[in-house]
């Protein structure tokens, strides 16, 4: 059986890392085209005790949506032993999963390519043609507010007690003179990620990147929250005790996925 920190890891990965491919099928023009004329489901599953965790991506026509749980008839299902087995290869661990469907050879082909875009989004990527490093930025803001909603929802004991004694609170990143933007919503223990800039209600913390060359810097760790504010790569409006505590988070989950 899997630990319970396997699991939330897992959910990580299905729920906020996966959501991210649609970028790169969006945003990346030979990617986009590759995929344009796919219809075709794609599952990640793990065994777990008497039971299965897992997601799969369905391709219709170049859209993708990702469903959490098991489909009954995919085209191509990569297979893992373990929860934590599936969670190594996710994170660019030399793991090698059990593949039914290798007769779509041109399908996994693909799947390949796709799964290898996602690796921009790991720390030690520095890229330094300018699409490639707005991809990397956009990939990471998505996908680290919907990695805080989901460390709620999984369970995590401290994001849960720091949730609970919140009333409505929006927080808030986005890339300065981009159209780069996503949000945490946090009300009495309910969280609920989105993308883009939230209207409703003024962010009680907006970190603010000073464009992608600022963010850059901030998004590969290479400069800590105090030093990138001093050097006017990052504006954080709001409560800095608060703006801490998400960053503390965003650390975390970080270390749970890499």
């Amino acid at each position: 059986m899997a630990t319970e920190r396997d699991l939330l890891t897992a959910r990580l990965f299905l729920r906020a890392l996966f959501p991210v491919m649609k970028v790169v099928l969006s945003d990346v023009p030979k990617m986009k085209n590759r995929f344009k004329d796919v219809t075709a489901k794609v599952q990640f599953s793990a065994q777990n005790g008497t039971g299965e965790v897992g997601a799969y991506l369905d391709f219709q026509q170049g859209n993708l949506e990702i469903i959490q749980g098991i489909c009954p008839n995919p085209d191509i299902c990569f297979g893992f032993g373990s929860v934590k087995k599936m969670n190594d290869m996710l994170a660019g661990k030399p793991v090698i999963p059990k593949i039914k469907g290798f007769l779509k050879l041109g399908l996994l082909i693909k799947m390949f390519s796709l799964l290898l875009s996602l690796k921009i989004l790991m720390p030690n990527v520095r890229p330094t043609a300018d699409d490639k490093k707005r991809l990397k930025i956009k990939m990471t803001i998505y996908m680290i507010t919907t990695a805080l909603s989901q460390y709620n929802k999984g369970g995590d004991p401290e994001m849960m007690r720091w949730t609970s004694k919140q009333p409505e609170r929006i927080y808030q990143m986005s890339v300065d003179h981009e159209e780069i933007a996503a949000y945490l919503r946090v009300k009495a223990g309910k969280t609920k990620a989105g993308r883009g800039v939230y209207k409703r209600r003024r962010p009680f913390v907006h970190m603010r990147f000073n464009g992608i060359d600022g963010a850059l810097p901030v998004i590969l760790n290479e400069v800590d929250m105090v030093t990138a504010v001093k050097n006017e790569y990052l504006r954080v409006e709001g409560s800095p005790e608060y703006g801490r505590d998400i960053g503390d988070f965003m650390m975390r989950i970080q270390n749970m996925i890499t």
